[in-house]
């Protein structure tokens, strides 16, 4: 029994299987279509700042002396 999955972008029902070669899009032009939205970044990963402005009030330090050479 195959799985199918749903193209991300046109929700086309693709078989999982090792001749989808585009899987899990349905075709090239999907495929390119995510690809450009993550080029443009309409789809981010979120990443919290390891640097936290707010930290340097606990140390009574100010950013200007915190980074000056």
């Amino acid at each position: 029994m195959l799985l199918t999955v749903k193209c991300p972008i046109c929700k086309t029902p693709v078989e999982w299987a090792p001749q989808s070669e585009f899987k899990p899009f349905c075709s090239e032009r999907c495929k390119l279509i995510d690809l450009g939205d993550w080029a443009s970044e309409k789809h981010v990963i979120p990443v919290k700042s390891e640097f936290d402005p707010d930290a340097l009030d606990e140390f009574d330090l100010d950013e200007d002396a915190f980074f000056k050479e």
